[in-house]
């Protein structure tokens, strides 16, 4: 589909604009675990539903402040593998709810440059979800802005697992040499192999897990949990975690001697 010239989504209700730090220091890729939905519902005396009701707004606008701080990749765990061990009420719900949310939000993503994909495996996963999050994968292919990675019925082991049993299916026809298969193999059979490394791992409600999510690629992640439930963050809760962010030396295994050189 032919893009069109993307517009800029709305400012915070608040005035509130990104914090002034250098590109350099901007992460690239951002995953987010949408936590304390069920929380923040029964806090108020609300069914679990209205919890997963009130994070859309939430994640709409973190993608809204990502697009302002100019963080090209956001990844959103929204179904795991192991919340089909949920009650069958709550599964039918994120459902259905999951579906509703995609045909609302398509739009507005579509304006606002987004790209949207899917990682997760196919069964078990409802059809008309399946059948939706394909629709706008298509839909916005060819926007540039932001992509907005939906995680749904997705698990890191099952990422890893689902890849390891295509690559040895692959080196049983011939097709690879075990003796040459290393991480930039096992990558090209990932969910999203073009998916770069996460720089910047955040999760809500101040629970400190990463819950199986993109285990492989958060491998040198810096982790920041913010003590805030889900329907409660907003873009200003992305930004204060990339401020932090800003802040760690990042050395990937490296390090530097603090002894001064007196020469």
């Amino acid at each position: 589909m032919a893009r069109t010239q993307p517009v800029p989504p709305p400012a915070h209700p608040t005035g509130a604009t990104p914090p002034p730090i250098p590109k350099k220091f901007i992460p690239q890729h951002v995953a987010v675990v949408m936590d304390g939905n069920g929380r923040w519902a029964n806090e108020r005396g609300l069914p679990r539903t209205e919890g997963h009701r009130a994070g859309e707004a939430a994640l709409l606008d973190v993608v809204a402040g990502a697009i302002e701080m100019g963080i090209p990749y956001v990844t959103a765990y929204a179904f795991s593998t192991e919340n089909w061990k949920r009650s069958p009420s709550e599964v039918a719900f994120i459902m259905r709810f999951s579906t509703e949310v995609l045909q609302r939000q398509l739009e507005t993503l579509k304006t606002w440059g987004v790209r949207i994909r899917w990682a997760g495996r196919r069964p078990k996963l409802w059809k008309n979800v399946i059948e939706e999050l394909e629709h706008c994968e298509r839909e916005t292919i060819d926007n540039t802005v932001c992509t907005l990675t939906m995680c749904v019925n997705y698990g890191g082991r099952a990422e890893i697992a689902d890849a390891a049993a295509a690559i040895a299916a692959d080196a049983v026809a011939g097709k690879i040499k075990p003796g040459n298969i290393t991480e930039k193999t096992i990558q090209k059979y990932l969910d999203e192999p073009d998916l770069p490394d996460v720089d910047l791992f955040l999760r809500s409600s101040g629970e400190q897990r990463i819950s199986n999510f993109l285990l492989w690629q958060s491998a040198y992640a810096e982790m920041i949990f913010m003590n805030v439930l889900w329907p409660d963050v907003d873009r200003r809760t992305l930004w204060e975690a990339v401020e932090e962010y800003a802040r760690r030396d990042r050395r990937y295994g490296g390090a530097v001697d603090a002894v001064a050189n007196d020469k």
